[in-house]
């Protein structure tokens, strides 16, 4: 399963209004800007988000989007497959081996168990193994 531009970019949103929840409304242009991405296309993936109960919009000149949910309960899985549809690595039909089914099955449960596991928040909060805390030294 090859995850699209809709899916990243969807998450990107979702990660820049968790970054922000509790702040108010987040435009859209101010994340297409901060990320170098479309504004337009960003539009376009707001509006299923919207539909699906994830983020609401706040009309007026101090607009923009927040989550409908606190960021730990909105899970990476809640937003792939609002943008992606269905996850599943690839079509497969009853006549296929039993054996292939299998194995596309486990795998689909793999990916679904990461993406239903990992929440906005653990998104937001995470540090890599190379990123240093932000302490600053001083010689």
């Amino acid at each position: 399963m090859k995850i699209s531009t809709k899916g990243r970019y969807g998450l990107t949103i979702m990660m820049e209004l968790a970054a922000k929840y509790g702040e108010g409304p987040i435009s859209l242009k101010s994340i297409a800007e901060r990320n170098q991405l479309s504004e337009h296309y960003l539009e376009q993936l707001i509006a299923p988000l919207r539909n699906a109960g994830l983020v609401k919009s706040v009309r007026g000149a101090y607009g923009g989007y927040i989550l409908s949910k606190e960021p730990e309960q909105i899970t990476s899985g809640d937003i792939i497959r609002v943008l992606e549809g269905p996850i599943s690595p690839v079509d497969f039909t009853e006549e296929d081996d039993p054996a292939k089914r299998d194995l596309w099955l486990k795998i689909r449960d793999s990916i679904a168990s990461v993406l239903d596991s990992t929440t906005l928040g653990d998104l937001i909060s995470f540090k890599g193994e190379n990123e240093l805390d932000s302490y600053m030294f001083y010689i």
